[in-house]
C-alpha cells in the first residue's frame, strides 16, 4: 500500500555499553529492517559500535544515531567509513552542514527536536533531504502524554511534502494502529523490544501488526 510499501521496523540500541548492545541485537537483529547505534551508544563507545553492528549484520542498513550539529562533512565520513548506511543530523543544524553530510553517506535523516518549521522542511528538501525522524518526546512520554492528532497532522504533511518519515518515542505493537492510512517509512523502538521480556517475539509482534496495517 502507498508509496513504500510495509514500514520497515527499526531498533535503536541506546545502550551505554557495547557489550550490552551485542546482546540486545544478537536476539533481534535478524528480525528487524534497521539497526541503530544510538546517540548514547555512538558517544559512549564512538565508531567501534557501528563496525562491530556492521561486521555482524553485513546485509542490513546500519544508521548511526549522531545527531550531529556540526562539522557534517566530517562525522559522515566517519560513519561511512566505519560502515554505516546512514547517518542523522539535528534539525538545527545549517543546511551547508547537512549537504557536507550528505555527500559522505548513503541517506541522511533530519532528527525533528524543539522547534522546527515546515519552512525549514522545505529548504531541506531543497538541499537533497528526504528523510525525517518525527519524535515523540520522551520528556512527553513521561508527562503521560501520548500521540496526538497534532503530531498525526504533522507527520501527515511531511509525508505530503515528500518525505520518508519515521517515527519514534515510546512506540509499542499498540501504538502502532494510530499511524494506519498513513505512510509510515520506519518505525524506530527501542525499550519497546529491548526491554520486552522476549526481545525476539517483540519484533515479531511488531512486524506482524506492520504487515496487518499496511499489507
Amino acid at each position: 500500500m502507498g508509496r513504500m510499501g510495509l514500514p520497515k521496523l527499526q531498533i535503536a540500541l541506546d545502550n551505554g555499553v557495547l557489550s550490552e548492545a551485542l546482546e540486545s541485537i544478537r536476539l533481534v537483529g535478524d528480525e528487524v529492517d534497521v539497526i541503530e547505534a544510538g546517540t548514547i551508544l555512538c558517544l559512549a563507545e564512538g565508531m567501534e559500535a557501528v563496525r562491530c553492528l556492521r561486521a555482524l549484520y553485513p546485509e542490513k542498513t546500519i544508521l548511526a544515531d549522531t545527531k550531529c550539529a556540526d562539522a557534517g562533512g566530517t562525522v559522515a565520513k566517519n560513519c561511512a567509513d566505519a560502515g554505516a548506511d546512514w547517518m542523522t543530523v539535528i534539525c538545527c543544524a545549517t543546511i551547508p552542514t547537512m549537504k557536507a553530510a550528505l555527500k559522505e553517506v548513503r541517506d541522511l535523516q533530519v532528527e525533528l527536536y524543539g522547534d522546527w518549521t515546515f519552512a525549514q522542511a522545505e529548504a531541506w528538501m531543497a538541499a537533497g533531504l528526504t528523510q525525517v525522524v518525527y519524535h515523540q518526546s520522551r520528556d512527553a512520554l513521561l508527562a503521560g502524554e501520548t500521540w496526538t492528532d497534532k503530531d498525526l497532522d504533522k507527520i501527515r504533511k511531511l509525508v505530503s511534502m515528500g518525505f520518508k518519515v519515521s517515527v519514534t518515542g515510546g512506540l509499542e505493537v499498540e501504538t502502532l494502529p494510530l499511524f494506519a492510512g498513513i505512510d509510515v517509512y520506519t518505525f524506530i523502538a527501542g525499550r519497546g523490544i529491548r526491554d520486552a521480556s522476549d526481545p525476539r517475539q517483540a519484533a515479531r509482534d511488531f512486524k506482524a501488526e506492520i504487515a496487518r496495517i499496511w499489507g
